[in-house]
């Protein structure tokens, strides 16, 4: 990996250079903020190594400027800082893959490595379930006790969005904006309407009632017991 090393301490970035080499990588070596942040702007690296306190442009300042510029390379921090935790005010200047300085450089090539690691692909949600409740979003079939229940499109919709958040109050906004996108309230009944249809689909015919209205609040879909 082709790497840069922003620190203004000689003996250290010299230190984290050589180390860095012996373990295989190409290494860039700035001692200043702005011989870091042209660099860093200038060339592609696979890793970005900043010392967080430097002279004249800060770790942060550096960070910030690069994603400003559509630059998205990884950072690892290496100040220790005090504040709302290890990586305090990264977050804010774009710099969501920053870790703090480690207590040895055994722990450095790691995390190098760790960052330029792509993130473990989450598993993709393919059937929802609510109690004996099933939503197919692949088949595009639902069923409640393994018996089939037709809905139209909209309807699909709503009850994919109750799903999805099953236990907890969602606003009439909410469904406007989720379902029907509409970022404005249209003054008509159209969520009530299809609120009302979907209960005849669901709750008809089975004991315990899914859909429940929460007065003054909207609705929840909750799990039958």
């Amino acid at each position: 990996m082709k790497i840069l090393v922003i620190e203004d301490d000689r003996e250290t970035g010299e230190f984290i250079k050589n180390g860095l080499e012996e373990a295989g990588h190409v290494v860039d070596l700035a001692a200043t903020g702005r011989d870091g942040l042209f660099l860093a702007a200038g060339e592609p690296f696979d890793i970005i190594i900043a010392d967080r306190r430097l002279p004249g442009i800060d770790g942060l300042s550096i960070v910030k400027t690069i994603r400003a510029s559509g630059i998205k390379t990884p950072v690892l921090f290496l100040t220790r800082v005090t504040g709302a935790g290890p990586a305090a005010g990264a977050s804010e200047v774009g710099a969501g893959n920053s870790r703090c300085r480690p207590r040895t450089f055994e722990e450095l090539p790691p995390r190098v490595t760790a960052l330029r690691r792509p993130p473990p692909m989450a598993a993709v949600e393919t059937v929802l379930h609510v109690g004996d409740l099933e939503m197919d979003l692949i088949s595009r079939k639902v069923q409640r006790g393994g018996r089939e229940i037709d809905l139209q499109p909209r309807e699909f919709r709503l009850l994919e969005f109750l799903m999805r958040h099953a236990g907890k109050i969602v606003t009439r906004t909410m469904l406007l904006e989720g379902v029907w996108d509409f970022h404005f309230d249209p003054k008509t009944n159209i969520v009530e309407t299809h609120i009302s249809r979907l209960r005849s689909k669901i709750d008809k015919e089975f004991d315990v009632e899914l859909i429940e209205t929460v007065r003054g609040a909207g609705y929840r879909l909750r799990a039958a017991h």
